[in-house]
């Protein structure tokens, strides 16, 4: 059928060598990995998951939701290391798969990458108020909170996307210095927390271990595993990459493995201050710290965390952009979002999505919309992983950095993984994810099938 009509590998990596200036290497690709992936999840979901459903075994679910994430990594890191292109997920199903499962595939990745910023944005500016409140600094709500909330606009939610899309515009060579400090930061703050809170352990918080059961600990598991998400980032950046074949799969493994150690330590530390009784709040680690009389410590702490947070929303309009391009370039979004300037940056698509970021963060209260990111990742990383089976069949050959074991054993468990991880999420999670899914089918009938550059080229 035409609308599964698959891409040319050697077009894709036609595409991807265009590209002159490439600057990331595999450090690069680990700090802006572990910017993507540790961010509220460390900082606020650690704390709810152990008061609700997991308690001090919230380490345990963490080591759970890992092992979730590295079978999908696996996969990431083989196709990133054939594939280096800025399509990430979007490309791979595009080879792989056909063209109206890639279209599905980036657009949901970057719709669920601007809820999920925005969202983050929010919470940022949350942060950044409760800092200026101990500052003895109140701005007024008219310009904090969004109108639904008693405000006008949330202006510093606004201000934190557009400044980060400002800084990635001036180019990759530049924006990573500036991701890099914000990444160092944001490991810094937390590598304090753990250093002063391990002093302040007290073995007995730890008893009962896992006072909600196996099912406590299961479901922490599936609740964390969305902590580990921000795969795409790392795969997105493949077209400014050095050695792409051997700095993609290192990027992604040693940034798992950096983010899995940190989350253990930081939950054990976390539930050994203070009873998992008392975490049920949002910013859990410096709640933590001010309880045993360490208030300058928590008020650091949250300094690096108002900075640190900015790194995740530098992740997902890096990523977004580069698919919005990549799409752009097979035809199936207008012409435009494939512009770049002399530094190679996605100008158009990269302002587009930061504003309508900026827009959703400022005006509009996301509730349950956010949760559409949870339901758009995991169908993606789904697809990816299916995708890397039928890969090695159609592709045997193919010059790979890296080659994911125990196929096709390995991707099938990661597809079982996201589809048992989508089973528990929401109805209503489930019916947005359903409209949103149709508008997208027909939204490629309506253009993406006719203007793609597959179609044109068969026709002529």
């Amino acid at each position: 059928m035409e609308i599964f009509k698959k891409q040319s590998l050697k077009r894709i990596l036609s595409e991807a060598n265009e590209n002159k200036e490439r600057t990331l290497s595999a450090f690069d690709l680990t700090l802006m990995s572990v910017g993507s992936v540790i961010g509220t999840g460390v900082m606020v979901l650690t704390g709810i998951v152990a008061a609700k459903q997991s308690g001090p075994a919230t380490s345990i679910a963490f080591i759970g939701g890992g092992i979730a994430a590295a079978i999908i990594v696996l996969c990431y890191a083989e196709f990133s290391s054939s594939i280096p292109s800025a399509g990430g997920s979007y490309s791979f199903t595009y080879v792989s798969l056909g063209e109206i499962i890639a279209y599905i595939s980036g657009l949901c990745i970057v719709i669920g990458y601007t809820l999920s910023t925005a969202t983050v944005a929010s919470g940022w500016g949350s942060y950044l108020l409760s800092l200026l409140d101990i500052l003895g600094i109140k701005l007024p709500k008219t310009f904090t909170a969004i109108p639904s909330e008693g405000g006008i606009v949330n202006l510093p939610a606004m201000i934190s996307i557009l400044f980060i899309v400002f800084v990635i515009s001036l180019g990759t060579k530049e924006s990573k210095k500036v991701n890099d400090i914000m990444v160092f930061i944001k490991i810094a703050v937390i590598a304090l927390f753990i250093g002063v809170g391990a002093f302040h352990v007290n073995t007995s918080n730890w008893h009962p271990f896992a006072p909600f059961g196996v099912k406590g600990i299961v479901t922490g598991t599936a609740s964390l595993f969305f902590a580990y998400c921000g795969f795409d980032a790392t795969a997105s950046a493949a077209e400014e990459v050095k050695n792409p074949q051997k700095s993609l799969p290192l990027g992604l493994i040693s940034s798992l493995v950096i983010c899995t150690i940190i989350y253990i330590a930081v939950s054990l530390v976390l539930t050994g201050v203070t009873s998992y009784t008392n975490l049920n709040v949002g910013d859990a680690l410096s709640y933590a710290l001010k309880l045993v009389g360490q208030s300058g410590v928590a008020f650091v702490v949250s300094l690096g965390t108002v900075i640190g947070i900015l790194a995740v929303i530098f992740a997902g309009n890096f990523t977004t952009s580069h698919i919005l391009l990549a799409m752009s370039r097979d035809g199936l979004l207008p012409k435009f979002f494939s512009k770049v300037d002399k530094k190679d940056v996605p100008y158009t698509a990269l302002w587009t999505v930061g504003i309508i970021g900026a827009l959703l963060a400022g005006f509009f209260n996301l509730g349950q919309l956010a949760n559409f990111a949870n339901i758009a990742f995991l169908l993606t990383y789904t697809l990816v992983c299916i995708s890397l089976i039928a890969f090695r069949k159609k592709y045997p050959h193919v010059k790979r950095g890296f080659k994911t074991p125990l196929v096709p054993f390995i991707p099938l468990l990661g597809a079982f993984s996201c589809l048992f991880l989508m089973s528990n999420l929401s109805e209503e999670t489930w019916k947005i994810f359903i409209v949103v899914l149709v508008l997208l089918i027909i939204s490629y009938l309506v253009y993406g099938r006719k203007h793609s550059l597959i179609n044109k080229n068969n026709d002529n």
